[in-house]
């Protein structure tokens, strides 16, 4: 039954993992750009909803939509008006770019907040249901759910709208894609948009199962980083698949190894995964 406990865990742990790296999968598959400030995005969505839930008192599983409205905006603004005059440069270039706008966004946020642990803290923030010895907290099934709703969610939107044609076209050549009259700039910034957007949802959960800080996004960009690359760069559903993997492994080698070694073993599975498979679990070798 234990073990059943440590199954359980590791998976609604890769659920969160899902929801936060669902954004970077994104933007890095469709625009080539490894966003160094993703994690500073979802620092922003857990100080949007830490925000609402102190000053309007709103409940933040329905505060999502105004993270996700206000982080849509936010990375739309950035892609069209910085990011996008360097899309086309190496991309050593856009990662010293997304990295200097990690370090502004989590500066600006320390002198506006100050570096004080800062939680959102609703009723029900630490309630779980039981059967015997297997606890279940209803905020990380919660996390879970919402990570596999946005999965199908993003499969749906790309599928079935003119906007997610344009975004999977733009992905696989943008020099046809402009040819066949796609505004190739406007695409861009839609993708980083809702890329910004999926992760302030991921950050109002976040912000409700740990202290927040402006400096939390660091460990957070290299976890989304990690499971964009397990699960396979250009795949709707392998940050699903890489978030599931990594927190049931990461959650089982805890528990056997101790919690020290979370990291080492993060890194590890990024290691081996580059040796044994580069494109990931679900990604597609170009042989």
């Amino acid at each position: 039954m234990f073990e059943l406990q440590i199954i359980i865990n590791g998976l609604l742990l890769g659920g969160l993992y899902a929801l936060m790296a669902i954004g970077m999968s994104l933007i890095w598959g469709v625009t080539n750009v490894v966003n160094l400030a993703h994690g500073a995005l979802i620092m922003l969505g857990a100080y949007t909803t830490f925000w609402l839930f102190k000053l309007l008192h709103l409940d933040p599983f329905i505060s999502l939509a105004a993270s996700f409205a206000v982080l849509f905006v936010f990375g739309f603004l950035i892609q069209k008006y910085i990011i996008n005059f360097v899309i086309r440069a190496k991309m050593f270039i856009t990662l010293l770019l997304t990295f200097g706008l990690d370090i502004l966004i989590t500066n600006v946020a320390q002198t506006a907040w100050t570096s004080n642990f800062r939680q959102t803290s609703p009723s029900y923030a630490s309630n779980g249901f039981s059967y015997g010895i297997i606890t279940v907290p209803y905020v990380r099934l919660a996390a879970f759910a919402i990570s596999i709703a946005l999965v199908f969610a993003l499969y749906l939107f790309l599928k079935k709208t003119k906007t997610g044609q344009a975004i999977r076209a733009v992905s696989q050549d943008i020099d046809a894609a402009r040819l066949m009259g796609i505004n190739v700039a406007n695409t861009f910034a839609v993708t980083f948009g809702i890329g910004a957007g999926l992760a302030g949802v991921a950050g109002s959960m976040i912000g409700v199962l740990i202290p927040i800080t402006p400096h939390m996004g660091e460990i957070l960009t290299l976890k989304s980083f990690v499971i964009a690359l397990i699960g396979g760069l250009g795949t709707i559903f392998g940050p699903l698949v890489g978030g599931l993997f990594l927190g049931l492994v990461e959650t089982f080698g805890s528990f056997h190894l101790g919690a020290k070694y979370a990291d080492v073993i993060v890194f590890g599975i990024l290691v081996a995964t580059l040796i044994i498979k580069p494109t990931g679990i679900l990604g597609k070798n170009n042989e």
